[in-house]
């Protein structure tokens, strides 16, 4: 097991600039997912912590050692492919025990512990199959035995469950967090799936652009996300995302918007011109009602999905998705109406992207109070 630093690690493949001025700590045991867009930087980033790339900048650590310009194989890590690289002419024993062979470990040593991986992992009637004789799902496995195989103080994982069928992928899924659980090593997971990153991850590392937007838990990026961008990330379908203007009316402030109208829980005192706002609401936040609703449109379109529906409502120029029991009990073309907790808005600078936050104002400043409190960067 190992703790894993990186500290203003940046890469440049020429004039694109792939990973710029990451810190990250990572906890001995922690299970570390990094989330993003293709073309993010998140693999890079994995490259370089396993050796395969050099940093143009930065120190990685490994525990108290700086590792930045070892070679891969004096790197008490162990890399998992996307395409899980297993020698086609070797057996599923030779694959695992490659590792051991390589450090010139007795016969008998390689023997045991091949025999003990592949027990783990439910491999033990297929060590004398070769790679072209197993399932993708057996691939998977082998490629994580042979990780497994040398008790490396750290995994990196790059994508691994790409290559599987959506059954396969949530079963592996399963079997990688139990695993976690039991080695109790550090795991180091890359993915474009934020189904993966939600259910597997102690914590998520989101990046665009090769730069960090946020880091935290899984319910932390979900429920009070830093920036437009991770609202606009996390989520299927998305949060709704629309221009609006925070507003006084009477006591309180509104967040108002064509066809929307939403009392905020902020009061009004103190408020000065209206504050344009990017704002932000989860569908299953949204319920849909009869009266006094804080939105109104008419319902676009409906999609069926099983236990729910997904509708969508046309309230004024925006398009607002909201997910409900199915059956939703509105039907296309028709007026509706839903609620939202004011608790559930969220409000982001539409200059910057990032998150507002309300600071009680020590006297009448209320409204420059909303306007300058954001999330640091």
């Amino acid at each position: 097991m190992a703790r894993v630093r990186l500290t203003g690690v940046s890469k440049r493949f020429g004039d694109t600039s792939a990973v710029d001025d990451v810190n990250l700590d990572i906890a001995d045991g922690e299970f570390l997912v990094l989330l993003g867009p293709s073309g993010c930087g998140k693999s890079t980033l994995l490259r370089m912590l396993a050796g395969l790339e050099q940093p143009g900048a930065g120190r990685i650590l490994l525990d108290d050692t700086d590792i930045t310009e070892q070679p891969p194989q004096r790197r008490d890590l162990a890399m998992v492919f996307q395409s899980y690289a297993l020698y086609p002419h070797l057996t599923v024993a030779g694959n695992i025990g490659f590792p051991l062979r390589a450090r010139r470990t007795p016969r008998a040593r390689i023997a045991a512990r091949v025999a003990e991986v592949a027990a783990s992992l439910g491999l033990t009637g297929l060590l004398h199959r070769r790679p072209a004789q197993l399932s993708g799902g057996q691939r998977q496995r082998v490629a994580l035995a042979r990780a497994m195989v040398r008790s490396p103080g750290a995994f990196l994982m790059d994508e691994p469950l790409s290559n599987l069928d959506a059954t396969l992928r949530s079963a592996t899924r399963a079997e990688l967090i139990s695993l976690h659980r039991t080695l109790g090593a550090t795991f180091l997971y890359v993915t474009h799936d934020q189904v993966e990153a939600m259910t597997m991850a102690d914590r998520i590392v989101l990046l665009d652009a090769g730069r960090v937007q946020q880091v935290g838990t899984p319910a932390e990026l979900y429920d009070r996300p830093r920036s437009v961008f991770v609202a606009g990330f996390l989520g299927s379908p998305p949060m709704n995302l629309f221009p609006a203007e925070v507003t006084a009316r009477g006591a309180a402030l509104h967040l108002v918007a064509g066809g929307i109208d939403i009392e905020l829980p902020i009061r009004a005192a103190g408020f000065g011109a209206e504050l344009p706002v990017v704002a932000g609401i989860r569908p299953e936040r949204l319920r849909l009602v009869s009266a006094d609703p804080d939105i109104r449109g008419h319902v676009a379109m409906i999609e069926n999905l099983g236990s729910e529906e997904l509708v969508h409502l046309a309230a004024g120029a925006h398009r607002i998705a909201v997910r409900a029991p199915r059956p939703a009990g509105v039907t296309t073309g028709e007026t509706a109406g839903v609620r939202v907790r004011p608790a559930d808005v969220h409000l982001f600078d539409p200059g910057t992207g990032l998150r507002l936050t309300w600071q009680e104002p020590p006297s009448t400043t209320a409204g420059a109070a909303v306007r300058t409190a954001t999330v640091p960067a």
